[in-house]
């Protein structure tokens, strides 16, 4: 798990987070503390309740097939496609990248 103090700056940014029900996410009170934030879980079988993340998963199937192993590809390979996809304009924010709002709010939070 990164370092999970490099998430402090973006309290104010976060308050709840919605969670797929992953084993991934069992240290979520960690990321909860950290953030100040509360988290939920999506119930089994409700794709709509994680809208955003749906998409985002449909976006990576263009990369990486559905139960593809991961490990067979480079992480230069992983970071581009990553790279590609956070500088994609979404029409949900308003065709601003993700990585736009990120810095923009990354900035915000950051004490002067």
């Amino acid at each position: 798990m990164p370092d999970i103090h490099s998430l402090h700056p973006l309290a104010v940014r976060g308050h709840t987070i919605t969670w797929d029900n992953g084993s991934e996410f069992a240290e979520h009170a960690l990321i909860d503390i950290a953030l100040g934030a509360k988290s939920y879980f999506a119930d089994p079988y409700s794709s709509w309740q994680r809208g955003s993340n749906e998409n985002t998963n449909g976006l990576l199937r263009q990369y990486f097939p559905k139960g593809c192993d991961l490990s067979t590809f480079s992480e230069a390979y992983i970071q581009s496609i990553e790279d590609k996809l956070n500088q994609r304009p979404r029409k949900r924010l308003r065709f601003h990248s993700p990585q736009q709002i990120f810095d923009k709010s990354f900035k915000r939070a950051l004490p002067n």
